[in-house]
């Protein structure tokens, strides 16, 4: 593919500019057009040769933040080689990327800060936030994953470091989806930080005082909205990473209004509800016969009992009895009607119940058929509650989601160990196969990254206007339906990762599919809509500067 360098772009603006260089795999014939001769070494490399050469470099490392450090240098220097490694090698790549590894890296973050990546617009840009966003280089984004950095991952507040977060999602909206990362843009939001080692850290990269709250914090959040409808018209806002004082409230906020999404909430219930469907394609048995424990009772879990709550009623089942097929179990235990301290986003799951104070015995009381961690609390699924499910379910499903791997509820082998080989696991953050009597089981996490890039790709394919709870409920079914026979005889509840880019087709033409019917799009639906989703997406290769 030829293409034309914008004009008076030449020699070492050219090297220094990821969306354009090529590194050594310019031909003699454009470094001589570009007047990059005498700049590069004389070698031509193909992208096959330097991918190999950056993955060897890579795999020398030692430790995984060290690795962090070295993609990230790379996507600063080359994004199409950065983004073919991530799009070729999504197992080794991702776990680096993004989570676990990105956690590490966010609390790491004003150490290990070399060169800029995205907005930062603070407290003190009141006034001023169309003006900032105007400073980004690029006019056509169609996503923008912003957070405020007060609850990355299970890690808490980490305030402006938090950057490491729409970063990273980011970069798998290009490598699992082809969203050209031209039209991609993180935003961090520094509104302060409650976090007072990080306010002296002399390191930190944020603004030094404690958070904003109240209508100080919501007039803030206001202008960013109503700044990007203006700067970036029908851009996808993702809200990611706020903590459950926001989270709700933000999404019912803004849904209706503009194009937007909570992944904590939205893209977290549909890649469990997919795992769901796919355990159920295992054990036999329909959604409306299972009974979901939550441990967790913000965003996750209640996002999850929604859309579990949505699918029952497609299969007919009125909205108070798909309810009861959910509990959840927070920090003060069992949530139940007679409690008095319960936030408007748990009191839907609150049933008349006697209260239980250990989730061991909840798991007892309850006989649940699933239990899914979304609590951030490690170790908290016990030999005790594992054996209890595989004594009361032949099939026990069980989802260890919360992320790093610290706050794993437990271990892939400690699932499979300790019910005797019967768990259907999910997990957060990548664990090995497991052996175990001679079987080997393979885990797969339940990661949004099966679920946001494809809905972000559907969203901008079809410039839908809003995005819907349907348009997740048809993310997870097409999920589960990529799950091949062979997956689940190896324990696999989600396709391999080396398929993410042609699984993520297939979710954006589902998620496009409802733009379509429910007239969100602004555009006539493609007489042949898979293809021409395929069609918009980026490919990391190198283009020949004409």
């Amino acid at each position: 593919m030829k293409t034309k360098l914008p004009a008076g772009r030449s020699g070492m603006s050219v090297l220094r500019d990821p969306l354009l260089n090529k590194g050594t795999a310019f031909t003699l014939q454009e470094r001589a057009r570009l007047g990059l001769r005498g700049l590069l070494p004389p070698h031509v490399h193909t992208q096959e040769e330097q991918m190999q050469r950056s993955l060897a470099h890579l795999r020398g490392l030692q430790s995984p933040l060290e690795k962090f450090i070295d993609l990230n240098a790379l996507h600063d220097r080359n994004e199409a080689l950065f983004f073919r490694i991530v799009a070729e090698h999504p197992d080794e790549i991702m776990p680096l990327i993004y989570t676990p590894t990105v956690g590490l890296a966010c609390q790491q973050f004003g150490n290990i800060f070399q060169r800029p990546r995205g907005l930062f617009i603070g407290a003190k840009d009141r006034g001023q936030i169309a003006k900032v966003l105007r400073n980004w280089p690029q006019r056509d984004i169609g996503i923008i994953v912003v957070t405020d950095g007060e609850r990355i991952l299970g890690l808490g507040d980490l305030g402006a470091n938090g950057m490491g977060i729409p970063v990273g999602k980011l970069s798998l909206y290009t490598g699992c989806a082809g969203v050209p990362p031209r039209r991609c843009l993180p935003v961090v939001l520094d509104v302060g930080t409650d976090n007072e080692a990080l306010r002296k850290d002399p390191f930190y990269i944020g603004l030094r005082q404690k958070r904003l709250r109240g209508a100080r914090y919501d007039a803030l959040l206001e202008e960013f909205v109503a700044a990007v409808q203006k700067v970036f018209p029908g851009a996808l806002i993702q809200f990611e990473d706020f903590a459950n004082t926001n989270a709700f409230r933000l999404l019912q906020r803004y849904r209706d209004r503009i194009c937007t999404f909570n992944d904590d909430i939205q893209g977290t219930a549909a890649v469990v509800l997919a795992g769901l469907v796919s355990a159920l394609r295992i054990k036999g048995g329909k959604l409306g016969d299972q009974r979901i424990l939550c441990l967790g009772a913000g965003e996750a879990a209640t996002g999850i009992c929604d859309l579990v709550v949505a699918a029952l009623a497609k299969e007919g089942l009125a909205a108070d009895e798909a309810r009861r097929r959910c509990w959840l179990f927070d920090s003060r235990g069992l949530v139940v009607a007679s409690r008095t301290d319960l936030t408007s986003h748990k009191r839907p799951y609150a049933h008349e119940h006697a209260g239980i104070a250990s989730f061991a015995a909840a798991v007892e009381a309850l006989r649940p058929t699933a239990i899914i961690g979304v609590a951030a609390v490690g170790g908290t699924f016990t030999q005790a509650v594992l054996e209890a499910m595989a004594r009361h379910n032949q099939r026990p499903i069980v989802f260890a989601l919360s992320n790093p791997t610290s706050k794993s509820e437990c271990t892939a082998e400690q699932a499979y160990r300790w019910s005797g080989g019967r768990a259907l696991f999910a997990c957060g953050s990548p664990f090995d196969p497991v052996t175990l009597d001679g079987r080997v089981f393979v885990p797969r996490q339940g990661n949004n990254s099966y679920i946001f890039p494809g809905v972000g790709l559907g969203v901008i394919a079809s410039r839908a206007r809003r995005v819907t709870d349907e348009m997740f409920l048809a993310a997870a079914r097409t999920l589960a339906r990529q799950t091949t026979k062979a997956d689940l005889e190896q324990g696999s509840l989600y396709p391999a990762l080396k398929r993410i880019r042609d699984v993520s087709a297939h979710i954006a033409a589902a998620v496009a599919e409802v733009a379509y019917a429910r007239r969100l799009a602004a555009q006539r639906r493609p007489a042949n809509l898979l293809p021409y989703i395929r069609a918009q997406m980026y490919e990391p290769t190198y283009p020949l500067y004409a």
